[in-house]
């Protein structure tokens, strides 16, 4: 049998234990990726009689790909920026 703890912390008000032994480590990632878990403290997988703090590895798992700018996005922003500037010049 293998299920992972991931225990949130909710500062003043206490931390949360959240434990499914039918959540898969991929269910784990993609809750912390899309902000349903949040101000994790630590993520333990037990397997079988061991126990595994594998909190770096599925955040690194769930952090979203950096995404450069290209040459297109900035002179989209900075058309934007010009755009915004004009709205709020006095007339």
């Amino acid at each position: 049998m293998q299920y992972f703890v991931v225990m949130i912390d909710y500062g003043r008000r206490g931390r949360e234990a959240i434990v499914d032994p039918e959540m898969t480590r991929r269910e784990v990632v993609s809750r912390i990726a899309s902000g349903e878990y949040t101000n994790i403290s630590f993520i333990h997988e037990i397997a079988e009689c061991s126990v595994e703090d594998v909190t770096n590895d599925i955040l690194a798992e769930a952090a979203l790909p950096e995404v450069p700018l290209t040459a297109a996005d900035m002179q989209a922003n900075t058309l934007d920026h010009i755009s915004d500037l004009r709205k709020h010049e006095t007339v």
